[in-house]
């Protein structure tokens, strides 16, 4: 009786046995391969090679080069080209353990930075958030920050491939057994004209401020340079990067901020020829009005004096409009902005861009601030008053710009009229006509050109010359000139901004466009705190000039 019942408990356990045994390998036989093949199956995603970026001439400022990296225990380690190479030549496990990645190569340095920008990997919070850009990315991709590698990068980044590699038991690789090649993305044309970025980057080296080259007819952006500037290849070759990167976020001239489209600044006397624009257009003043320079003028217990006199303890008597530009006369525009009106001057600040982004394909960009009546009691809680609007006149007080809308409003006075998207991506221009009268715009380029001529502020351009042997100007083919130089007739506006400081110090602001009857080309400099605009910002400006004619 033991014997037949120790038998009916050993065929019921050789039952259950072989019950499991058909499950696992019949019924679940399948999946149980699969997960075992997947232990010794790895797929291995291979990035795209970014878009390559090059300037308007086609040469190249923004390529990819490769780094070797060999896998050993699923950690990779850095390798030589050479090493790379004899590895692969070997075949087999040894290559499989091979690994390319493609990091950037900014071929400009610093002269490019803020207008390139750099790249870096998404980090968690990035992915995990809905609300920034790259929330669709995976951990670790490679995604652009700031300047057209973050404005561009859906057409930069391409689409990523990838491989199938045979691991044993401990996950070593053995063999690469497929591969889906990766496309790369889109490469880009920019506007910018690398020499013309170069020579900017150069002359303001040791300076705080900023440089923006465009051409007045489309808005494309020849230039654009913030100082001091950065390094982007620290953000790309991190070893070696890491403690110029911590010394750039300490640094309290803030090399990373790109003054150009971010810094914000009292424009003084460049924006006098938005003054001239709003008392033309609205017919408080016209070619006939003269007003006299009187040195000084009294409101109260408060002054408001002309910069001759207060310099020079002199005055330039009867003033029109054309004189009042060509020697920035401060009365003459205190005088007209008193008969506009803020609200009026106000109104056509905004119409010229003040108090609005400009639409740059960069992020960062400001918009400024306009300032009237309505903003000082929200912002100030404080009334205006006359003298507020003295300043404002002149550029002065509250009034915020940045040095990409001073440059736009000079390429409406040098266009006739259009205010132009500015583009440092080459593209469809985008311009609108503002509605100016003909005697507008041509009162104030006569003005600006004689600013540039003998007796006017922007004294470093008077008879503006370069030496040519064959140049195009105004429409006509000039042969070697006198020993071989070319004068070119400019137009320009002269700035020297108070901004508060201590020591008195301002800064130094000159805007240009040339050639004057048909111009192609508007540079604007930025010193902050360089003393005066003549000195100091417009010999930088007429280095660009040269620059640019020379060739």
């Amino acid at each position: 009786m033991r014997i037949k019942r120790l038998l009916l408990l050993l065929v019921i356990v050789f039952g259950l046995l072989l019950v499991r045994l058909l499950q696992l390998t019949v019924v679940e036989g399948k999946r149980y391969h699969e997960l075992s093949e997947g232990q010794r199956i790895r797929e291995r995603r291979i990035v795209a090679p970014r878009g390559l970026i090059k300037d308007r001439n086609g040469k190249v400022m923004v390529r990819n080069k490769p780094v070797y990296k060999y896998e050993n225990n699923e950690e990779f380690e850095m390798i030589s080209h050479e090493k790379a190479l004899a590895i692969e030549a070997r075949g087999g496990s040894e290559a499989a353990s091979l690994k390319t990645e493609l990091i950037r190569e900014y071929v400009g340095g610093k002269d490019l930075a803020h207008v390139i920008g750099y790249t870096g990997e998404v980090m968690e919070e990035e992915v995990k958030s809905e609300k920034l850009k790259v929330k669709s990315y995976e951990l670790g991709d490679v995604v652009g920050r700031t300047g057209v590698e973050e404005q561009y990068d859906y057409l930069l980044r391409g689409i990523d491939g990838k491989e199938l590699i045979e691991t044993n038991a401990l996950g070593e690789p053995l063999q690469i057994l497929g591969k889906i090649d990766p496309q790369s993305g889109q490469d880009l044309i920019l506007s910018i004209d690398y020499a013309l970025q170069k020579k900017a980057a150069e002359l303001m080296e040791q300076k705080k401020g900023a440089v923006v080259v465009s051409d007045p007819k489309n808005g494309e952006i020849l230039a654009l340079f913030s100082s001091p500037s950065f390094d982007p290849r620290m953000f790309v070759e991190s070893e070696e990067g890491k403690d110029g990167i911590e010394g750039v976020l300490k640094d309290e001239d803030q090399p990373l901020f790109n003054r150009v489209i971010g810094g914000l600044y009292p424009p003084g006397s460049v924006f006098k020829m938005i003054t001239a624009a709003a008392g033309l257009e609205e017919g408080v003043i016209d070619k006939k009005t003269e007003i006299e320079d009187v040195g000084m003028i009294q409101i109260g217990p408060y002054q408001f004096g002309n910069w001759f006199f207060t310099q020079h303890g002199k005055k330039d008597g009867m003033v029109d409009i054309v004189k009042a530009i060509k020697r920035s006369n401060d009365i003459f525009f205190y005088k007209t902005g008193e008969m506009l009106g803020v609200e009026k001057l106000a109104e056509w600040g905004r119409k010229f861009g003040i108090g609005r982004i400009s639409g740059i394909d960069l992020p960062g960009e400001e918009k400024g601030t306009m300032p009237d009546p309505e903003w000082r009691e929200k912002v100030k809680n404080d009334k205006w008053f006359l003298g507020d609007t003295y300043h404002l006149a002149i550029g002065q007080g509250d009034l915020l710009v940045t040095p990409l809308q001073v440059n736009s409003w000079t390429g409406v006075i040098a266009n006739g009229g259009k205010l132009c998207q500015p583009m440092v991506r080459m593209w469809e221009e985008s311009c609108q006509d503002i509605g100016f009268k003909e005697e507008t715009i041509t009162l104030i380029r006569e003005g600006m050109k004689q600013a540039c001529e003998p007796e006017g502020t922007g004294w470093p351009l008077f008879k503006f010359k370069i030496k040519s042997e064959k140049l195009k100007i105004d429409g006509k083919n000039l042969l070697n000139g006198e020993n071989g130089m070319v004068e070119i007739p400019t137009g320009c506006k002269t700035g020297t901004a108070e901004f508060g400081d201590p020591e008195n110090k301002t800064h130094a602001w000159f805007t240009v466009f040339a050639p004057f009857e048909d111009p192609e080309i508007v540079v604007t400099v930025l010193v902050e705190a360089g003393g005066e605009g003549s000195y100091v910002a417009a010999p930088i400006a007429k280095e660009i000039l040269e620059e640019y004619f020379s060739r």
